[in-house]
């Protein structure tokens, strides 16, 4: 897979993903199953992790949950609540057990321990005691902030209001509420006035009621398996923290097991999964942790999900179906991404009429050189096509019945003109997708891009979502065509005669509302505002690494301005590295190549001094890279995004970016760099405490570069460092510093 075919595929997932969270988070009420939903993830992840400098727009993968509703008070979570990876297969088990102990420098023989448990398919709750008694419950809602459903709780019975035992002064449980089978059959079968699809959205449903009192006649009950913020430690490992939990008061798991190894762990999941149709209750796998919590400490946190933990998922369902049609949809990157239109049919217990077709050689079952590809199937309209739910959001198609093919039947044609605005569609050499080259005279793109600005990982504006954004674009009178115009919506409705709150689907609260909503976020995090540009290749992750390395916005400008000149002669130079690389014959090309390159970069006129080093600097930052690098420079350096940007930024104060530590260390916001053999700590965990401490890690040595941790076979590095005047320590010196 090339970068841009990856590029491409993670834009579709993107926004595939992020529908499936609203309606499965705030609507309770799924358009695909979760076999889906994490099939989509799973290949999100993989990609990222292969592109790490392609993280994704509004990746799933950086998400958990969504945004709280506006119907509930909200509660900032002391401990963000995480998500957890998935595995799929067996082998995954022992490579995770296998990272664990290569993270943790654990010989094979070392007792690694962890415990297993079902995944309960339930609504994640939080629950806060202090001195005993039950003071506040809150929903996951995005994982920094929930929904204070606390009188909901306190009518469920398994909830106890007040701890048995010994408790710590504060202890937040956390655990899911869910539903029985017999119970939800009965409420499905009562005067509730709704039907609910399944038992989770039935719990989700039932817990965020406004009325605590329909809470109360729901038969709701809960499982606690884990725990956020702590006056003092429940207990050395997991388990017994799990049997403490159990003293309290609450309910566990009886199914949750102790795992020597992986081979336990996956005869736990088979027993497991073969109890699943008698329990009672519905799960969607088995979740592994590693039972020593110093080690949990120790391995610590990606930016969603833990380390130290997996959730193993049951087998996705699949289903016979006919392809009524191709759809093509426009990105705001210009993507042309097909979507097939289905014949509904129920796939593990959830309705499908919608999968994602990725791009034209997925359906052409060939590549542009007319080769076969893996998954390529030759897709037709009329086909009947087997669809899969395993993985994240969106069904995908696993298969076509070419028996059942009707013999008039004839290869899709891939549009070569945008279907928005009817410019051309380019596909370039290399690139699987094909784009719309009409820029901001695509209205799909312009749209896309607003609602991509508003969506909740970016500026989340409450009032102001996909269905706001077409009416706006569309309107005549009060426009919202660029970001910048929706900070001077209110200031516009002032002095138009027709007044927003007059118009259908408005009014003077929610207009008042809306106002409101749009004041509080011209201060939003620095992170975020870079993720809801919308600039291509920088996604979530990126972001949050920019933030973190420039701390202010007006630091990254002048870093990305003054790159600009040597960013523009990169870009030249990859351009003749690919005239060459096309050319040129197998045997002495890397030379050539290297030539090829060297020659531009030395030409006239020279690249100063200064936008080298910024250049330098800017592909350094672990996690950027040369290709999301020059993107990033490029979108800033064209003058009709620039001039939209300065526009918006004219209405924002951003926030500077928080360092990861909320205590201030003696690397606090400095810049490290490791090179040589770590022989007491794994390069991985060295980064990950170097980060939670607050410092910026990059993979080369500059002049920005404050300290250098050099282990043995420190080379070329270690040398540049000494000849820039840059601290050297050894890795005892590092371990001191990161108190290990």
């Amino acid at each position: 897979m090339t970068r841009e075919q990856a590029a491409a595929e993670i834009a579709t997932l993107d926004a595939q993903l992020r529908q499936a969270n609203e309606e499965y988070h705030n609507l309770d009420a799924p358009t695909i199953s979760d076999a889906d939903y994490d099939a989509m993830k799973r290949r999100l992840a993989w990609l990222e992790a292969a592109f790490p400098d392609l993280a994704s727009s509004d990746s799933a993968t950086g998400q958990v949950g969504a945004t709280p509703g506006s119907g509930f008070g909200k509660i900032t979570h002391a401990r963000r609540m995480m998500s957890l990876e998935n595995a799929f297969a067996e082998d995954e088990v022992t490579d995770f057990v296998t990272r664990i102990r290569g993270f943790l420098n654990l010989p094979a023989d070392a007792p690694l321990d962890f415990t297993a448990e079902p995944k309960i398919d339930g609504l994640s709750l939080s629950l806060r005691y202090e001195d005993g008694q039950l003071v506040q419950a809150a929903t996951r809602g995005d994982g920094a902030v929930g929904e204070n459903v606390t009188a909901n709780a306190r009518t469920i019975a398994d909830i106890p209001q007040t701890l048995m035992g010994d408790a710590p002064r504060i202890v937040e449980i956390r655990g899911e509420v869910y539903m029985s089978h017999d119970d939800f059959a009965a409420l499905n079968a009562g005067d509730s006035g709704r039907t609910f699809a399944n038992p989770r959205n039935a719990a989700a449903g039932s817990l965020r009621q406004l009325d605590p009192a329909i809470t109360a006649a729901r038969p709701l009950k809960f499982f606690a398996y884990s725990w956020g913020e702590l006056g003092a430690p429940l207990a050395d490992t997991q388990m017994g923290a799990v049997r403490r939990m159990a003293a309290m008061g609450f309910k566990t798991n009886p199914l949750t097991r102790l795992c020597r190894d992986a081979a336990q762990m996956v005869a736990t999941w088979r027993e497991i999964e073969q109890q699943r149709a008698t329990l009672g209750y519905d799960i969607d796998g088995v979740v592994y942790k590693v039972d020593d919590l110093a080690y949990q400490d120790r391995l610590g946190f990606r930016s969603t999900t833990p380390r130290w933990a997996l959730a193993h998922k049951f087998p996705a369902e699949t289903a016979w179906t006919r392809l009524n049609g191709i759809d093509i949809q426009v990105g705001r990157t210009g993507a042309l991404s097909p979507v097939a239109r289905l014949e509904p049919v129920t796939v593990g217990g959830v309705v499908v009429s919608n999968a994602t077709l990725h791009n034209e050689d997925y359906i052409a079952g060939r590549d542009s050189t007319g080769a076969p590809i893996r998954e390529g199937r030759d897709i037709r309209v009329g086909d009947w096509v087997k669809v899969y739910r395993a993985g994240d959001v969106i069904p995908k198609i696993a298969d076509t019945d070419l028996s059942r093919r009707a013999a008039d039947s004839q290869p899709y044609v891939f549009p070569e003109i945008c279907p928005e605005c009817g410019s051309a569609a380019v596909r370039e050499p290399g690139d699987s997708v094909r784009r719309c080259t009409g820029g901001l005279i695509c209205p799909a793109q312009a749209i896309e891009k607003l609602k991509h600005f508003v969506s909740r990982a970016a500026f989340d504006i409450e009032g102001l979502g996909a269905k706001q954004i077409e009416m706006f674009f569309a309107d005549d009178l009060l426009p919202i065509r660029e970001p910048a115009q929706i900070f001077t919506l209110a200031q516009r409705d002032a002095a138009n005669l027709g007044k927003l709150k007059n118009r259908d689907g408005f009014g003077d609260r929610s207009t008042r509302k809306l106002f409101e909503a749009i004041e509080e976020k011209r201060r939003i995090p620095l992170a975020r505002l870079i993720f809801a540009l919308g600039i291509r290749h920088v996604g979530e992750v990126a972001a949050t690494t920019l933030a973190r390395h420039f701390g202010t916005w007006q630091a990254m400008i002048a870093a990305l301005d003054a790159a600009a000149p040597a960013a523009e002669r990169h870009l030249r130079a990859e351009e003749a590295v690919a005239r060459e690389r096309a050319e040129a014959a197998e045997q002495g090309r890397r030379a050539r190549l290297k030539e090829s390159r060297d020659l531009v970069w030395s030409a006239d006129p020279p690249v100063p001094a200064q936008a080298r080093a910024a250049w330098d600097d800017l592909v350094s930052i672990d996690g950027i890279g040369e290709v999301l690098a020059g993107s990033l420079v490029t979108a800033f350096a064209q003058p009709n995004e620039r001039g939209g940007i300065n526009r918006l930024m004219a209405q924002l104060d951003p926030l500077p970016a928080e360092v990861a530590s909320s205590d201030q260390t003696e690397i606090t916001g400095k810049t490290l760099v490791f090179t040589g053999t770590l022989e007491k700590m794994t390069r991985a965990e060295a980064k990950a405490r170097a980060e939670a401490m607050g410092a910026k890690v990059a993979g080369s040595v500059s002049a920005k570069t404050d300290l250098l941790i050099a282990g043995p076979g420190a080379g070329s590095k270690a040398k540049k460092a000494e000849d820039l005047g840059i601290t050297v320590i050894d890795e005892d010196e590092w371990l001191r510093i990161a108190g290990r």
